[in-house]
């Protein structure tokens, strides 16, 4: 039996490969006409789905808090999320191909001129819950406090109506609250870098090996470059 078909018993054990998209990052993933997955995670899982021999089917998704609550209840096979130590715990993560920075966007007005000033006693930061830069602020703040929604498009509703001094994003979803919203800047700098990888559960090993593998040769062959410019992306770097 080749590495391939061994793979896929774990990766496809329903014979499909269920894949996990995540329309809340703008780097990776979009809608395409008729509602097709489009971006470059679906394409790799495309490409995944093609080297194993079995149909994908992409489970979607909003945010990346739903996208892990949705590996409890067995909903997906393989995920593109960013590599966070919560959830390593449960998941198997590949190296990452692609880097996107977390910064912060604040009023004209605030006092922030750099990520460091963000925290600060009394400092309240908007934040998507369960997103890479929640569970990444959550361990690293230790004066300011996380204000949480449920999803992206409430985060500019929680700066304009004054309910926190500061939101927190991956840069292309930060920019666009600034270019909306008169009387906002974007801190310079990144507060961290996000490394997209893509995942599947721990106890698949053979499946995660060859996960690993598969990303690794990606970027190696230079597909994932391709990829890259296939879907003209914008706000993240080819990670090395």
């Amino acid at each position: 039996m080749s590495d391939a078909a061994i793979a896929a018993l774990e990766l496809a054990p329903s014979g499909v490969l269920r894949a996990a998209i995540n329309y809340g990052n703008p780097v990776l993933a979009r809608r395409d006409p008729g509602g097709v997955p489009g971006g470059i995670s679906a394409d790799l899982a495309r490409e995944l789905g093609r080297r194993l021999g079995v149909p994908v089917q992409f489970v979607v998704y909003e945010q990346a808090g739903p996208v892990f609550a949705g590996f409890e209840r067995d909903e997906w096979d393989v995920c593109f999320m960013a590599i966070e130590p919560v959830r390593a715990a449960r998941l198997a993560f590949t190296a990452p191909y692609v880097l996107i920075e977390g910064v912060h966007a604040v009023p004209e007005a605030s006092p922030v001129r750099e990520p460091a000033d963000v925290d600060r006693a009394g400092t309240r930061v908007g934040v998507v819950e369960g997103s890479a830069y929640d569970l990444f602020l959550t361990r690293e703040l230790a004066l300011a406090s996380l204000v949480r929604v449920k999803g992206a498009a409430e985060v500019p509703m929680l700066l304009a109506a004054g309910r926190v001094d500061a939101v927190a994003g991956v840069k292309p979803q930060v920019e666009a609250i600034v270019r909306a919203q008169p009387g906002t800047r974007l801190v310079p700098g990144a507060f961290m870098t996000i490394r997209q990888a893509m995942a599947t559960g721990r106890t698949r090993a053979a499946g995660a090996r060859y996960l690993a593998d598969f990303v690794d040769h990606a970027k190696a062959s230079g597909f994932v470059r391709e990829l890259f410019e296939r879907n003209d992306v914008q706000g993240g770097t080819l990670a090395p």
